[in-house]
């Protein structure tokens, strides 16, 4: 029989040995411990990527397993190298989502519009998601009116319900109730097992610092929550 003081022992070994972050010096980061699937997200501010090197890349059995592309923002601008992103990344089959950058305070059915014809969703590619992550003052009441709106008009377009996309202070303090159907992709950058949150989360940007072969400058990483059988149930399309 196992007797307490070794359990005790155990604990308290796991507690300050075992570290929720592992540095990987390719990727420039720490990088959460216990998960299978890794991703990115992008835009043109990562200008111009080789996606080839993207895809190539691989430490430790880590390796790109998805990226989000940023596709448009407000009711009218789009991101000028979202088309190529999402041309190239496909190519190197490597699964791919598109993410609309939402400005509060403008019309959400001009938003979605601006989406919908900008991106073309096909079986095995990743849901649509709401980057919501700045007030300009709306109040909490009009907040969830519009953004609800945006995201009705989305799941009607492309048949799937998007992702929300914001950090933990931001959903807590407008979409902590009447979203709960919404799948969630949070920010959260303190270096913790998983985000301190009590809503359950499929993605994590838990950095905003990392490398990538094929990408000048610093990119976002994240993992999903889950193993890969997960991971095609939440695709486009999946019988699963």
């Amino acid at each position: 029989m196992i007797s307490a003081g070794f359990i005790i022992a155990f604990i308290v070994i796991n507690l300050f040995f075992i570290k929720p972050h592992i540095f990987y010096p390719g990727f420039e980061i720490n990088m959460p411990t216990g998960y299978e699937i890794h991703g990115i997200d992008v835009s043109r501010y990562q200008s111009t990527i080789n996606w080839k090197e993207v895809k190539e890349m691989e430490i430790d059995g880590i390796k790109i397993g998805f990226a989000f592309i940023k596709a448009t923002e407000g009711e009218k601008n789009t991101d000028p190298l979202f088309k190529k992103n999402w041309r190239r990344a496909g190519a190197q089959n490597i699964t791919k989502g598109a993410y609309h950058f939402y400005i509060p305070g403008t019309s959400p059915e001009r938003q979605a519009k601006n989406f919908s014809e900008m991106v073309s969703l096909q079986k095995g590619d990743l849901p649509p998601v709401l980057d919501i992550e700045i007030s300009r003052h709306v109040t909490v009441s009009q907040m969830q009116a519009d953004v609800k709106r945006w995201l009705q008009i989305i799941e009607n377009h492309y048949g799937v319900k998007p992702i929300i996309y914001t950090n933990i202070s931001f959903y807590e303090t407008y979409f902590n109730s009447g979203f709960e159907e919404y799948p969630i992709w949070i920010a959260h950058y303190l270096q913790q097992l998983q985000p301190r949150t009590n809503r359950h989360w499929i993605f994590w940007q838990h950095s905003e610092q990392g490398r990538v072969n094929g990408i000048r400058g610093k990119v976002d990483f994240n993992v999903f929550y889950g193993d890969s059988s997960d991971f095609r149930a939440v695709l486009i399309g999946s019988e699963l």
